[in-house]
């Protein structure tokens, strides 16, 4: 798949809520936060959602409002792609993730800010 954001992702793992506004009765559900970058991140969910629903990510101190760009099913349930309403919505000096880890640059693919 290629690379869609222009700014490093960090993989990590936390617990999250997920909120789904597009239903007329707004679900909730748990989720694995996967990665993160300041426009997006990665869910681990056990439902599928529909892509552009709008929803939002409940962190421990903040709440992080976008649209799911794709949905795809695994063999341990649905990894769902989500792009912040708004640009550099996450810092980590927001939202510190639990599990969080920076790779260095060269680890990163071609075309990512900070790349080589």
């Amino acid at each position: 798949m290629r690379e869609r954001r222009f700014e490093p992702r960090h993989m990590c793992s936390d617990l999250v809520k997920v909120r789904l506004h597009d239903a007329a009765d707004p679900k909730e559900f748990v989720a694995n936060l996967e990665d993160i970058s300041p426009s997006g991140a990665c869910l681990l969910l056990e439902a599928a959602l529909l892509d552009g629903a709008s929803i939002e990510v409940i962190c421990s101190t903040c709440r992080l409002k976008g649209k799911v760009r794709y949905c795809r099913f695994v063999e341990i349930g649905y990894v769902v792609g989500v792009a912040f309403d708004e640009r550099q919505s996450w810092s980590r000096e927001r939202y510190d993730p639990q599990h969080l880890l920076e790779l260095p640059d060269f680890y990163l693919p071609l075309g990512v800010a900070g790349t080589r």
